[in-house]
C-alpha cells in the first residue's frame, strides 16, 4: 500500500520530525522548521555525551536531568545579561 502522506522537506510529515538524542530516536510533533528541530535535539544530545564522560555514569535519566541543569544555567545566565542589556540601552 502507497504512503499518501504529505512530505515536507528534510523528511518531516505533518509537522513530525524523527531525531536521535544520547542513542534513543524520538518523534517529536513540532510547527517549527525540521532543520531547527534537529538542530536542538544535537545540541541535546550534545550536552548529554559531555555529561556522561564527566561523571562517567551510565544512568539516562541522571544525565538527562544534568544536562537540562547545565542548559537551564546557560539559559538563565544569558536572559540575565540580556535583560541587563537592555536596561542599560532604556537609560539613554
Amino acid at each position: 500500500m502507497a504512503d499518501n502522506t504529505p512530505q515536507l522537506p528534510n523528511g518531516a510529515t505533518n509537522g513530525k520530525v524523527s531525531v536521535e538524542i544520547f542513542g534513543d530516536t524520538y518523534p517529536i510533533k513540532s510547527d517549527n522548521d525540521p532543520e531547527y528541530v534537529r538542530m536542538l535535539a544535537n545540541m541535546v544530545d550534545t550536552r548529554m555525551k559531555s555529561v556522561a564522560k564527566r561523571t562517567r555514569t551510565f544512568q539516562g535519566t541522571r544525565i538527562s536531568v544534568m544536562a537540562a541543569l547545565e542548559i537551564a544555567d546557560e539559559y538563565c545566565r544569558l536572559k540575565k545579561d540580556y535583560d541587563e542589556m537592555l536596561a542599560l540601552l532604556e537609560e539613554k
